[in-house]
């Protein structure tokens, strides 16, 4: 989930460091439902917490369609997305007990981020690299999208936004694959970062407002509701078409507001810019990375019996899990992913920076949007 960080979070002219903050929201909050489900505590809102994947998805679109024009698109995001990847993954591989009989096909998939189109793919300790998956998918069509111009994003936008809610319907059949967790079914959640975007370019937002968190309060009613048996399946069940469609919408009305309030209406300073939580949000690529594997250790390190269902023990684990994982994310933030990415980047040629083109030039119903720049990834 999410979502990769190269850069501050700006464009020319308004710098959003609160949205550093909220990485750092998303990555701990996608830990405390993974620790919840391994615990069995038994909490269905927790459970919902994997909702903060869709806020990784948002903030991805938004910061990369919000970019300045830029040059090496491609080559910035292999040089933030692979080194820290690839070093997680082959550790977990070589280290992880549970992983003594993997296949050289789970290897391959896994090293060259395509798991959720192999049968068997997701293996222990990697299982929540789909999200990943989905955001490269993701990484890769963006380009085309931001080449129309603005009424051709809109019709593109609600055209896949629709087809992503016929796509369960079409796949509802017996496979080797869990094509639901393939990148068609997440449009919404990236439409949600794509829609700010396009208000953010017609200069709608407006600076700080005090109700901003009334937001993720929403948010959070948003994702009990969604954890509600009468909305969809709890767990692993896997849902009907009709109920995939509900927690995918649920899931983008979720997203956007946690997104909307500090994305449309920006402060300064406040708890999100605050050192401690930027400093998260720059490490929370490693958070993400690495939580499983080390939620995977931290059951026989604690003593602690896998779903037990204690609420001491999920509590334990918890505090465990998001200390050793910020511990590795910050090493692996100094030591790979900063220099390795510095050193992909010198070494991949890019054009010349073409002038960017004064907004006054065109219409304003047919802007361009401009090239992607620095962003995220769960």
């Amino acid at each position: 989930m999410g979502l990769l960080y190269t850069g501050s979070i700006s464009n020319p002219s308004t710098r959003l460091p609160e949205l550093e903050g909220l990485r750092a929201v998303a990555a701990l909050g996608i830990v405390v439902t993974h620790v919840s489900f391994q615990t069995a505590l038994g909490s269905a809102f927790l459970e919902r917490f994997d909702y903060f994947v869709a806020v990784f998805f948002a903030l991805s679109a938004f910061l990369l369609a919000r970019g300045t024009q830029r040059p090496g698109y491609y080559a910035r995001r292999v040089a933030r997305i692979a080194p820290g990847y690839l070093v997680c993954v082959s550790v977990v591989m070589v280290a992880l007990p549970a992983l003594s009989g993997i296949s050289l096909r789970q290897i391959l998939a896994n090293l060259f981020l395509v798991q959720v189109y192999v049968p068997d793919g997701l293996v222990a300790g990697l299982t929540h690299m789909w999200s990943l998956c989905i955001e490269v998918a993701f990484y890769l069509i963006l380009p085309a999208y931001l080449a129309l111009r603005t009424r051709g994003r809109i019709v593109a936008l609600i055209v896949a936004v629709v087809c992503s809610l016929v796509w369960p319907w079409l796949i509802d059949a017996p496979v080797s694959l869990n094509l639901q967790t393939t990148p068609p079914s997440y449009v919404p959640w990236f439409a949600v970062g794509l829609v700010c975007a396009e208000v953010e370019r017609y200069r709608f937002v407006r600076q700080g407002r005090n109700l901003r968190w009334i937001g993720p309060l929403l948010g959070l009613a948003v994702a009990w509701l969604a954890s509600r048996e009468w909305v969809g399946p709890r767990g692993l069940v896997h849902p009907s078409p009709a109920e995939f469609n509900v927690r995918i919408l649920l899931g983008a009305v979720f997203a956007a507001c946690f997104l909307v309030p500090f994305a449309l209406w920006p402060a300064k300073t406040g708890v999100l810019s605050s050192s401690g939580m930027t400093a998260l949000g720059k490490w929370s690529y490693g958070i993400f990375l690495w939580h499983v594997a080390v939620l995977d250790i931290a059951f026989p390190v604690l003593g602690v019996r896998v779903f037990s269902g204690r609420p001491v023990d999920f509590l334990l684990v918890l505090a465990f899990t998001v200390a050793v994982s910020v511990a590795v994310a910050y090493v692996s933030y100094e030591l790979v992913e900063k220099p390795a990415s510095r050193w992909i980047r010198r070494g991949w040629p890019t054009p010349r920076t073409r002038p960017a083109q004064s907004r006054e030039n065109h219409p304003h119903n047919s802007l361009p949007a401009t090239v992607p720049g620095p962003a995220t990834a769960p």
